[in-house]
């Protein structure tokens, strides 16, 4: 087992949440500012279009509760959130089998890389 000390700990935290925050901000952009491609993407995928938006948003304040640190019960939410977001988005582009499931799946690593690690600082 690797043995890391507080300070490596930290530096994987912010890397790992710095380029999970990269991730989700482009997604919500793309929600927001392509909507047409990813209303089009979603409906191939068998999602209601009409959760663009609100999930768009869910990003956005997922990341502020991550990054905010205020309570760690809406921090701990919001990681659910985002894991089953990743977990859905890949398992959706799997069956429809449209290659397109490297980011979700780039995503869950991320993820659970910045949320031990987070664990480990606090």
């Amino acid at each position: 087992m690797i043995s890391l000390n507080k300070k490596q700990i930290k530096l994987f935290y912010y890397i790992s949440t710095g380029m999970l925050t990269l991730l989700m901000l482009m997604s919500a952009g793309m929600y927001f500012f392509d909507h047409e491609m990813v209303r089009e993407t979603f409906t191939n995928l068998g999602y209601p279009t009409y959760i663009i938006y609100p999930l768009a948003i869910a990003k956005i304040l997922g990341l502020i509760a991550i990054w905010s640190g205020k309570s760690k019960m809406l921090k701990e939410w919001a990681y659910a959130g985002f894991f089953f977001d990743f977990i859905l988005a890949l398992s959706a582009h799997i069956n429809v089998n449209d290659g397109e499931y490297l980011p979700a799946a780039i995503g869950i690593i991320l993820l659970i890389i910045s949320y031990s690690t987070s664990k480990n600082l606090d």
